[in-house]
């Protein structure tokens, strides 16, 4: 009787194996490669490594100068999709939920798809927000607090390619428009490791963002906690909120690695 195939023999997708390779090639030390480099580091030939890394670029996860090849911003999105799977909903609503009953404020988890943010969470509190939407409803990422924090996990040249390519809409009086402003308030967005955006989307709607980190320590969503400016100042949002805000990002990224990392030894 002829043995069942098993996926180390007839069922595995050599090519996709070989594409996965090319992808990981890409790391902290190495984030620009030439396509020898990629095909070294991946173990494939240049031709193969020259067809994958095309085909990810028309896909818009991968980007070259011509000489260097790039992981393109884009590519968080494959990210977060297993990111999303180890349990959103089993480990952070929980928290989300918990964390609104105290503070009394709307919470919601987002991801970046530029231009946007997308989010993935949200638990609201009985207060009418005029901006509410559920999962999957999108927002500009220059207006949102969760935008900050995300465009604040980018690379460099990622924030300038973003920069570049997607004006800075203003949405309100206070939306910074100002590229060279939008920059400073990024960096300090990533000195401090938070973000407050007063008005920016809308009148009236604040909000403060944390990040959530992946098992490697990338920024891989964000986490906030919105108000209306009649009921919540300020110092409300970053004296009161804030701190119990990072401790559950704190929670939900710590739980989310542990998860990560027993699925990987399973």
């Amino acid at each position: 009787m002829a043995s069942e195939e098993t996926p180390d023999s007839g069922e595995r997708l050599e090519q996709l194996e070989r594409a996965i390779a090319v992808l990981e090639a890409f790391d902290r030390d190495h984030p620009a490669l030439t396509l020898s480099e990629v095909a070294a580091l991946a173990g494939t030939s240049r031709a193969s490594a020259r067809r994958i890394l095309l085909t990810f670029k028309a896909l818009g996860h991968v980007k070259s100068d011509g000489r260097y090849f790039s992981l393109a911003p884009k590519v968080l999105n494959l990210g977060w999709n297993y990111f999303a799977s180890l349990g959103v909903d089993e480990i952070a609503k929980p928290l989300m939920t918990e964390l609104v009953r105290e503070i009394d404020e709307s919470c919601s988890m987002a991801t970046l798809d530029l231009p946007d943010i997308v989010y993935v969470a949200r638990v609201h509190t009985r207060h009418i927000m005029t901006i509410a939407g559920g999962v999957g409803s999108r927002l500009p990422a220059h207006a949102t607090a969760a935008g900050h924090v995300l465009l604040a996990g980018l690379a460099d040249e990622h924030l300038d390619e973003y920069l570049e390519s997607a004006p800075l809409t203003a949405h309100t009086a206070r939306t910074v428009t100002d590229p060279a402003r939008f920059r400073e308030d990024i960096a300090e967005v990533r000195r401090r490791g938070w973000a407050l955006v007063d008005q920016q989307l809308e009148i009236g709607l604040r909000a403060v963002s944390a990040p959530v980190f992946d098992s490697t320590g990338h920024t891989a969503a964000a986490l906030s906690v919105s108000s209306n400016s009649a009921r919540t100042s300020l110092a409300d949002l970053r004296n009161r909120c804030l701190p119990r805000l990072r401790e559950v990002a704190r929670t939900i990224s710590t739980t989310l690695a542990r998860t990560n990392r027993r699925g990987t030894a399973s």
